[in-house]
């Protein structure tokens, strides 16, 4: 870990942030996804710093040394957005780059759809744009639509909607959880000739999630024994409930952002991806359809092999296509 990183905690929309900081120039904000922590972006934070720009990543809402509110309903996508609105003021700054993965790739998307007044750009990795929603009708919600579409198997966003129950799972060793959560859903499965294709997160009704995912005999080059340790501790003291109450705030997506309906992201936009990762829908429907949907796209860039956990898996190459965007908008 980089002794130039600088911790502290800021204030924002009603919680304490944790927030990991170098460099001096225009602010680039970094949101994680599930389940991470601000570590996850521990190869981008010095080379965009160096690359001449104030690099700040942050626990998000739940994770690390971040608040974690009791009420499920306080991690709906608005509380999210409002997070990152109010960590850019705190720290002093009007705009920012919004940078983010996983669940930060939604996050950083309506950031900048909601404010861009604030957000002048907009780098999202493994998850595609998915434009809002007008009101479902009465009765019907997201996750009615999501396990229809899984046609009577069991899918990850729906296992985790009962509270406790993937925690209790998780949690019983947050050390195989972790190891395993993270190699089932790396370009390095499929490499290491364990499976043909990565899981799109279904799978069969009446199974456990724990159990579709593989321990591997050894980490991938990308994640070493330290690394996994510090996420294994940052879990150990957290548990997953707050990372988990995001996917049971899905239903009210819809809702939040119904009154953007029909507003795109103008602002230069740039989407990073890994071939082989089909977790979050990186159909080639999803990616033909971004240009239409984000007008100020400038680049999609899919990484031949590569998994979910893209900023880890091919860090330098991640970190020279934000860089290069970084320094294209002038």
């Amino acid at each position: 870990m980089s002794d130039a990183f600088e911790h502290g905690q800021v204030d924002a929309n009603g919680i304490s942030v944790h927030t990991v900081s170098v460099g001096e120039g225009p602010l680039v904000l970094f949101c994680h996804g599930f389940p991470e922590s601000w570590y996850s972006w521990r190869h981008q934070l010095p080379a965009v710093a160096e690359a001449g720009y104030r690099a700040v990543a942050i626990d998000m809402r739940g994770y690390g040394q971040t608040s974690a509110p009791a009420d499920i309903g306080a991690y709906t996508v608005g509380h999210l957005v409002a997070d990152v609105v109010g960590v850019v003021a705190a720290l002093g700054e009007r705009t920012a780059v919004i940078v983010g993965h996983d669940w930060g790739a939604p996050v950083a998307w309506y950031a900048a759809l909601l404010r861009p007044d604030i957000f002048r750009a907009v780098v999202a990795m493994s998850v595609p744009y998915i434009p809002p929603l007008s009101g479902l009708p009465e009765g019907l919600t997201v996750n009615d639509i999501v396990r229809a579409n899984a046609a009577g198997r069991e899918y990850y966003r729906l296992y985790f909607q009962e509270p406790g129950v993937a925690e209790a799972e998780l949690e019983a060793d947050v050390d195989r959880s972790l190891r395993s959560f993270l190699y089932s859903n790396s370009g390095d499965l499929v490499a290491d000739g364990l499976a043909t294709e990565l899981s799109d997160g279904h799978f069969p009704a009446g199974e456990r999630l724990i159990d579709q995912l593989v321990v591997p005999e050894r980490l991938p080059a990308w994640l070493s024994e330290d690394d996994l340790a510090f996420y294994v501790g940052e879990f150990t003291r957290t548990g997953f409930r707050g990372g988990l109450n995001w996917y049971r705030n899905i239903n009210a997506l819809p809702t939040v952002l119904a009154p953007f309906v029909g507003r795109t992201i103008d602002q230069p936009a740039l989407y990073l991806a890994g071939e082989l990762d089909m977790i979050a829908g990186n159909t080639p429907e999803a990616l033909a359809a971004l240009p239409s949907q984000v007008p100020g796209l400038r680049d999609l860039v899919v990484y031949p092999g590569a998994g979910h956990w893209l900023q880890q898996e091919r860090p330098a190459e991640v970190s020279a296509a934000l860089v290069g965007f970084l320094r294209s908008l002038g």
